[in-house]
């Protein structure tokens, strides 16, 4: 899935019609910018991070991942900051600009991520893990704590609060379709423990009865299978263009060629006849919940 296609382009560059790209800032620069300015105007008055981070009441630990770009800096450190580094309002300024509810996505899936809030249908299908925006915020916790090498307990808060936010989705809009093909064996996987199982379970059941979600298992058991190539999403822009996305490990693209993003909806839409019906998914997973 991260073999480079004829029309994929990278998802940080935004898709203009016919395919072409421009180029637009990683949204994660303001982050690095802003964390420039905190240590710029740290250092000038005289302060270690250790020192400073004592007097905004932070760790130094916050306080590095911060100027290095790597954490969303909230309201009450960016007032006490202020405070401490002479109130000259360049901070408060500066934040204005912070780009929020990016920070804790990969820099490939950003693209993706805006392009899933204006789409007027989204479909999914995976064989990995359950899909992220049907995660419990304690099954993400365990998807984040299993990964290698390890990440600290910042990034990996970073990490849960972005999935958490971009499942605002599915509330927030309300007349876009969302339907997800998952494999049966990765909601029968223990990831976390059985407690956190059951809690995935419950929130899958609950997100399954709202009427703009349909979610299916695909059986085991099946003699046929138009998935084999690996899991990916698709989404309608409100134009009507069919774009797909597919993501391995460590990297992502979005498939915008049309003959290509037609072929991986054609699939998908094999996927979802092959799968259990939305009515029998949900009774198979309320067995599976029941057993545990």
């Amino acid at each position: 899935m991260t073999t480079d296609r004829v029309g994929a382009v990278d998802p940080a560059e935004p898709v203009m019609p016919g395919g072409e790209c421009e180029r637009e800032p990683d949204p994660s620069d303001s982050l690095r910018t802003f964390g420039a300015v905190v240590q710029a105007l740290r250092e000038h008055a005289g302060l270690s991070r250790a020192q400073f981070g004592e007097m905004v009441r932070f760790s130094k630990h916050t306080v590095e991942s911060v100027e290095l770009g790597r954490r969303m800096p909230d309201v009450s450190f960016v007032e006490r900051a202020e405070e401490v580094l002479g109130n000259t309002g360049a901070l408060r300024h500066s934040a204005r600009f912070l780009t929020r509810g990016e920070a804790g996505l990969a820099a490939w899936f950003r693209r993706w991520a805006r392009l899933e809030r204006t789409a007027v249908s989204l479909g999914t299908y995976e064989c990995r893990l359950v899909p992220g925006l049907l995660q419990s915020e304690r099954y993400a916790r365990a998807v984040f704590e299993t990964r290698i090498p390890p990440l600290s307990d910042e990034q990996m808060q970073a990490q849960v609060a972005a999935r958490m936010e971009r499942q605002g989705l599915i509330q927030e809009l309300p007349n876009t379709c969302f339907s997800f093909v998952v494999e049966e064996c990765i909601v029968q996987r223990p990831l976390g423990g059985e407690e956190v199982l059951r809690d995935q379970l419950d929130h899958i059941l609950d997100l399954a009865r709202l009427r703009n979600v349909s979610v299916q298992i695909m059986p085991t058991r099946t003699m046929s299978h138009a998935g084999l190539d690996g899991p990916l999403a698709l989404l309608e822009t409100p134009e009507g263009r069919a774009l797909a996305y597919s993501e391995g490990q460590e990297s992502g693209r979005l498939i915008a060629d049309p003959k290509q993003a037609a072929v991986l909806h054609r699939r998908y839409a094999t996927l979802r006849a092959q799968a259990l019906t939305p009515h029998d998914s949900v009774g198979l997973l309320e067995r599976i919940r029941g057993e545990l």
